[in-house]
């Protein structure tokens, strides 16, 4: 542990900053299984429903660094060919 005051103060707002961090990352995935879920049935308008609400949880979670913003890009752009193949289908 440390000793010197500065340090300490460190150490809890890193503890801090991980759990907090932790609970988004958790969050945008929870989304994303939404998303999947919502494609694997087949529903097109309640996949399109999901992705939007999973879009702005990717976009907050890459705008504070939590995951790269290529990640975010790459996830989205993804799930949205997979909607879009949906809906020819």
């Amino acid at each position: 542990m440390a000793n010197i005051k500065s340090a300490k103060k460190r150490a809890i707002q890193s503890e801090k900053r991980r759990l907090h961090n932790a609970g988004m990352r958790s969050k945008m995935r929870t989304h994303l299984k939404r998303v999947l879920a919502a494609i694997k049935t087949g529903d097109w308008e309640k996949s399109m429903a999901e992705f939007r609400e999973a879009q702005r949880v990717l976009d907050r979670v890459a705008d504070k660094d939590i995951v790269s913003k290529n990640m975010a890009a790459r996830t989205k752009s993804r799930l949205n060919a997979r909607i879009k193949a949906l809906k020819s289908a």
